[in-house]
């Protein structure tokens, strides 16, 4: 994404134009951490963000690990990851910050187009998925909406949301006892489509093993699955409609 002469002098006109970076960050601010192995592309999305008065970039990486050490200590609201990167790829990122429980919502960037790809991201709890190609039109609109708790889809594959909803709608049509989960029985589903074991989870849930053990017998009979792995294969066969 290169940016021309032309545009580079708005953008130093615009900046010009910018509260100073002296002064104190207002509360409203959403901050931000970008990861993106190429530094052409990055700092044209840092051109980008930076005209905006209530978005402040607090940090850059370049590979994977890099921008997750910068997530503990930065601490920052958003962060845009690209998916291809060196030593940690986006998936094992956005596995890695949901594993510690790291207060950050994902943007993933990327030039996946597949509707899988488009569906692990949202498995694995991130809000945004932008195409590159359409980057910078929808980047700032993507962080505000994601920092605002809403999911943010390129226009190009918003489709693969619809999808996902109607999937989501007819599995609940097939399994009527899926209604009748308690929370608590929905989210224990969700970890084990995650493959945690009943110990995981009940360390995650702050319950003992056996009250999870509990929980799948009645999630099972709910929705009538019949069989020692039953439950286990629904729930992987099921991933994404349950999320």
């Amino acid at each position: 994404m290169n940016i021309s002469s032309e545009g580079e002098k708005r953008i130093k006109g615009e900046r010009e134009k910018s509260p100073s970076p002296l002064l104190p960050v207002s509360p409203s601010q959403i901050t931000i951490l970008i990861a993106d192995d190429h530094p052409i592309f990055r700092k044209g999305l840092l051109q980008v963000i930076e005209l905006e008065p209530d978005l402040e970039i607090v940090g850059e990486a370049a590979d994977g690990q890099t921008a997750l050490e910068q997530i503990k200590t930065l601490k920052p609201d958003v962060a845009v990851l690209d998916i291809d990167m060196p030593k940690k790829n986006g998936f094992v990122l956005a596995q890695e910050i949901g594993d510690c429980k790291l207060p950050v919502k994902i943007v993933f960037l990327t030039m996946y187009k597949e509707e899988n790809a488009f569906n692990r991201a949202l498995d694995l709890g991130v809000k945004g998925y932008l195409l590159k190609d359409s980057a910078v039109t929808d980047i700032v609109a993507g962080i505000r909406a994601v920092a605002n708790g809403q999911h943010f889809i390129s226009p190009a594959i918003s489709s693969y949301l619809i999808n996902r909803h109607t999937r989501a709608g007819k599995l609940e049509d097939e399994k009527p006892g899926l209604k009748d989960l308690t929370p608590t029985e929905r989210r224990i589903l969700k970890l084990i489509a995650d493959n945690k074991t009943s110990k995981e989870i009940a360390a995650e849930l702050f319950i003992s093993a056996r009250t999870v053990d509990n929980h799948r017998t009645n999630i099972a009979t709910k929705l009538e699955l019949h069989g020692s792995h039953a439950l286990l294969k629904f729930a992987f066969d099921h991933k994404s409609e349950l999320s």
